[in-house]
């Protein structure tokens, strides 16, 4: 078997698509297929890029051609403003996934919990249900609206994620400004294309008190972290 072959196999036993990170896994599985490379997983990013039947949905997501009219697809999703609802979703997945990698409590709000994640609801992903009572119930039920939250082992924020795709970040950073108090890392998750203009919004002097706290996190960053950590936690498909 061709190692194309082995890709487009995991890629519908995928349901027509997949991260790039489950990809990997996946193709490992495919019997009959030999990777005699030192890095198997750099035939597949190559593959991927350059079969015809393979397009990109955004980035570390891909899938198969014959698939797209069924699943709705769209080639580059992230350039077409119909879609970015599942944009957004696709991104607070990622971040879910990462820290329930990583071992915390996460959370994402209930007005989002149906979205999808590729072929998931984050309703799913996420471990908690519930924001945890953490502080003052005004404190609370503004927190419950970041986009993504990772909690640590007692319950209290250690990460809020802010994911931007097309606003201009004042709420994202006025929900920031309101939770400052806590000790925690705020991260505005968005395209790499916009750190310049993120980081005009922050030398505001309505964002002073917190412009050194907060992160910029560009897509192709957290999408490259999430392969690492999902390869990391399943070290048995590297050998």
């Amino acid at each position: 078997m061709k190692q194309h072959e082995a890709v487009i196999i995991a890629l519908e036993k995928l349901g027509g698509q997949a991260t790039l990170a489950n990809l990997y896994r996946e193709t490992m599985k495919v019997e009959g297929c030999e990777w005699k490379a030192k890095n198997p997983f750099a035939n597949i990013r190559r593959i991927v890029q350059e079969r015809p039947e393979i397009f990109k949905v955004r980035p570390g997501l891909w899938a198969l051609r014959s698939y797209q009219k069924k699943l709705g697809l769209v080639e580059n999703a992230d350039k077409d403003k119909s879609q970015v609802e599942q944009n957004h979703s696709y991104y607070q997945g990622i971040l879910l996934s990462i820290g329930n990698l990583r071992g915390y409590q996460t959370f994402s709000p209930n007005q989002d919990k149906n979205r999808l994640f590729v072929n998931k609801s984050l309703k799913d992903i996420r471990i908690l249900q519930d924001i945890p009572p953490f502080s003052y119930s005004e404190i609370v039920k503004r927190c419950s609206t970041v986009d993504v939250i990772w909690f640590n082992s007692r319950l209290m924020p250690n990460s809020l994620f802010e994911v931007e795709h097309s606003t201009d970040f004042q709420n994202s950073l006025i929900k920031f400004s309101d939770l400052q108090d806590f000790y925690t890392r705020m991260i505005i998750v968005t395209d790499d294309n916009r750190k310049r203009e993120f980081m005009q919004k922050i030398q505001s002097s309505v964002f002073t008190e917190i412009s050194k706290r907060i992160d910029f996190l560009g897509y192709e960053s957290l999408v490259k972290q999430y392969e690492i950590d999902l390869l990391k936690s399943n070290q048995v498909f590297l050998l």
